[in-house]
């Protein structure tokens, strides 16, 4: 049982940051679009975003790690696997 509850949870992280990874994407690129249209010259769209994306996206980020932090806390985590997470979540 502890085994399907891993699995479970693997998976739950997994879909967590696949998700947090597209919705900063797809603001990303929103918000490259509509600075583009706003924008008469071709050299504003080599600028960066707004900072409000970056910001959700670290508080995208901080929510998961404490996610993950309480599932390692509940036992359903090892510590060799929320560091593994941990590290792709900051690589992302």
């Amino acid at each position: 049982m502890t085994g399907l509850l891993r699995g479970v949870a693997r998976t739950a992280v997994a879909a967590g940051t696949a998700t947090a990874v597209a919705n900063r994407v797809s603001r990303l690129q929103a918000g490259r679009w509509a600075h583009q249209e706003q924008s008469p010259s071709r050299g504003a769209a080599s600028q960066t975003p707004p900072d409000a994306p970056v910001e959700d996206s670290v508080a995208a980020k901080i929510d998961q790690l404490k996610q993950l932090g309480d599932l390692r806390d509940r036992g359903l985590l090892t510590d060799a696997e929320f560091a593994e997470q941990k590290a792709r979540l900051l690589a992302s």
